[in-house]
């Protein structure tokens, strides 16, 4: 056993022997309730007003300076912290020796009393009441205090990852962050509910993944005996609602796809997706660049520091298309490059391709590595491929190539994806067929043909504009964190 495991079991037995010494008092250390009169924050923020008065407050021991018969207790809770004073005579009979001189560094406490003000200055709550709630039997990281600001913190963030009910204790600014994410969602639901959208809910395991371009999870259900899939995207559920006679609806979905993991990505994560009748991308574009600048305005979001750069999210939305984006950053014309054409301009551009890439791969590669990062400000590319776009219209403009179909940048990275969505059976099924023949050659990420789906549309599909947007990249973006782990309470992670 290493010194630091001896060390640590050390600790625990010692503060077992407390745990004992407070049950061998007649006191449960993990009661059922405690009444909490108000929280930390509000005591604080109004401090004047509650001098002398009696309050109860509960939390997390993080600091403990013992003096005899007399102690100094930091608790912390979930929206601040407050320093309470504990004295022997004070205090019930009995409550500061069996209780307080066994209390550790991580226990969870409800204490009662007046508040004054200490000669020191700070806020400071008399303890005329102290119970134990919780007993912490495993330590905490090593964290010290002084002059209000943290040392030997829990900053390893792999660990933080990990452990993320020691990164919250740790590091509590972290719990503002999804706070936040709480209010976006919140802002998302309420924009579209404002428009007469209805939210709906639907299949995550799924007999036919489709909806993206991405691989699947996959699972099998024993009493149907049957192979099932892990949804990528909601898209052609939602799809089929708008067919039966649904006009506008949105889902916040969890979606899953077996993918790599990076600052960006996630293999579980989620995505809103919502479906207008009788609309096309235009007033997608429209409704999105509406809804983003309306959610950062409910947080009061204007000039934002992400990726290293500043972005006003409140502007207009920039809109250009993807091949005068890409001729721009190559000086060439790829609008009329076939695959070789464009084979040949990655590697003189030193892109990273492989010789069986596709023509769709082929231009993301190209878009990816000269563009993508450049799109700093909030910008719609639009005009697309028909060749990586199998689920959106083509242009009205004419050319039978292009779809009607949008991707907003902002900080380098995608935030959404819309489309005039197809609604010809007959064309969606040569699409899903061609997709299917580039999975035959390899390209796993392909989509696949969806009978079902493609039945529904045969009922008869109104035009229809659809929109799916990142929300985590939205959280990461207007919280202005760099990783979507910072996001997520739970990110996926690596075996230890």
């Amino acid at each position: 056993m290493s010194s630091e495991n001896n060390s640590l079991k050390q600790v625990m037995v010692h503060r077992l022997e407390k745990l004992g010494k407070i049950k061998d008092a007649g006191i449960n250390p993990f009661p059922y309730k405690y009444s909490v009169s108000h929280n930390i924050e509000s005591i604080i923020a109004n401090q004047e007003s509650f001098l002398d008065t009696h309050v109860s407050i509960s939390g997390r021991i993080i600091s403990f300076r013992k003096m005899g018969k007399a102690s100094f207790i930091h608790i912390q809770d979930e929206s601040s912290k407050l320093q309470a004073y504990a004295k022997n005579d004070i205090l019930p009979d009995g409550i500061y020796d069996n209780i307080v001189r066994n209390l550790d560094l991580g226990d969870i406490i409800g204490i009662s009393g007046d508040l004054f003000i200490t000669k020191m200055g700070e806020l400071t709550i008399k303890a005329s009441g102290l119970e134990i709630l919780s007993k912490n039997i495993r330590p905490l990281p090593n964290l010290k205090e002084k002059d209000g600001e943290a040392f030997n913190a829990f900053e390893d963030k792999e660990l933080r990852y990990r452990h993320r009910h020691l990164d919250l204790i740790a590091n509590p600014e972290v719990m503002n962050v999804f706070k936040e994410r709480a209010r976006i969602i919140s802002a998302l639901r309420s924009e579209l509910d404002a428009q007469d959208f209805i939210e709906v809910e639907t299949p995550i395991l799924q007999s036919i993944y489709g909806g993206a371009s991405a691989r699947p999870f996959t699972t099998f259900h024993n009493t149907l005996d049957q192979k099932l899939f892990l949804r990528i995207a909601d898209e052609l559920y939602l799809k089929r609602l708008i067919i039966g006679g649904f006009t506008k609806v949105y889902e916040i979905a969890k979606n899953f796809r077996n993918e790599g993991m990076d600052r960006k990505h996630n293999p579980e994560f989620t995505a809103l997706e919502f479906y207008q009748a009788y609309a096309d991308v235009y007033d997608m574009m429209d409704l999105t660049e509406s809804i983003i600048h309306n959610v950062a305005k409910t947080i009061d979001k204007k000039i934002l520091n992400f990726s290293k750069h500043s972005i006003d999210i409140t502007q207009v939305f920039i809109r250009k298309s993807m091949f005068d984006l890409l001729n721009e950053a190559t000086g060439e014309s790829l609008d009329s490059m076939d695959t070789s054409g464009l084979f040949v301009l990655a590697k003189a551009k030193n892109i990273n391709v492989g010789k069986n890439m596709n023509y769709g791969q082929l231009l993301d590669a190209i878009f990816g590595a000269l563009v993508e990062p450049n799109l700093v400000q909030p910008t719609f590319v639009t005009d697309y491929p028909k060749v990586i776009s199998p689920l959106a219209k083509v242009s009205r403009d004419g050319n039978p190539e292009i779809v009607e179909r949008f991707e907003l940048f902002i900080g380098g990275m995608e935030f959404a994806n819309s489309f005039t969505e197809l609604n010809d059976p007959i064309e969606q099924r040569n699409r899903l067929e061609a997709q299917s023949k580039l999975r035959d050659l390899g390209d796993d990420e392909a989509q696949v043909v969806d009978e079902e789906f493609l039945q529904a549309m045969e009922t008869g599909m109104p035009p229809t504009g659809g929109v799916g947007i990142g929300v985590d990249r939205l959280v990461m973006l207007l919280t202005e964190q760099n990783s979507i782990k910072d996001v997520l309470l739970f990110p996926a992670m690596r075996p230890e």
